[in-house]
């Protein structure tokens, strides 16, 4: 599990700072629903709101129940995670959405990342690593599985390779401090880190990252590192 792609840039905030993180749990194995309740039940900062079966199901407790992060399957019957991913974010702007799979097409994952999910977690990993995933999107990061990382970054150079036709509009220009934030953030880099890097406050890279978001008309900070290096505003290495 993975900060794009440096496992180390995980950090847990510490349990019992402010309210609990409500979670809601979507998956249509009612099993594997209730291993994760367990495990998240047992964190004394995370609070498991409820729980859906198919995509219909998780907009409506969505909508109902306002969760921090939704742990979400991708693919369900009804409705699959990834049209669920975006209704729920234009229903509930502020809930942060981690896509858990035994899926490892890029495809899956790429549309994960355009309808705006925060992470994308093959369920083979550790299920008590879950509620880390849980604490590090809430506090603003991205995830992706390691096995994934590498895919998401072949994904890129088949974008630009295929030069994928797009209307012709002019592309956002952002500054220059905010291309140097948005090149630290595909690198992987938390707020905090990068605040040491450029010498600016964690409250000013926030400020940057919602900048940077509102020009592109994007979801997340992944999401824009994709639209980047689509558009070649970076490249990355």
């Amino acid at each position: 599990m993975t900060d794009m792609t440096d496992s180390s840039a995980i950090e847990h905030l510490p349990p019992g700072a402010g309210d609990p993180i409500r979670v809601l749990v979507v998956d249509d194995h009612a099993l594997f629903r209730r291993g994760l309740e367990m495990v998240l039940g047992s964190e004394p900062d995370i609070d498991v709101v409820g729980e859906a079966e198919d995509g219909a199901d998780a907009l409506e407790k969505s909508i109902e129940f306002t969760p921090d992060v939704v742990l979400m399957d991708v693919r369900m019957p009804k409705r699959g995670g990834i049209d669920a991913c975006v209704a729920i974010k234009d229903a509930v702007p502020s809930a942060k959405i981690i896509m858990l799979t035994i899926s490892d097409e890029e495809a899956d994952l790429y549309d994960a990342i355009k309808a705006g999910a925060m992470g994308y977690l093959l369920k083979e990993i550790p299920i008590d690593e879950v509620a880390s995933a849980v604490r590090a999107v809430h506090g603003g990061q991205s995830l992706i599985s390691p096995s994934m990382a590498s895919k998401l970054l072949n994904e890129f150079a088949s974008m630009i390779k295929r030069g994928e036709e797009r209307q012709q509009v002019p592309v956002p220009r952002l500054t220059e401090r905010e291309m140097e934030v948005l090149k630290l953030v595909a690198k992987g880099m938390n707020n905090r880190d990068i605040a040491k890097q450029l010498f600016i406050s964690e409250n000013t890279v926030k400020n940057h990252i919602r900048n940077i978001l509102e020009k592109l008309q994007l979801h997340s900070r992944m999401e824009a590192v994709v639209y980047a290096v689509r558009e070649k505003l970076l490249e990355i290495t």
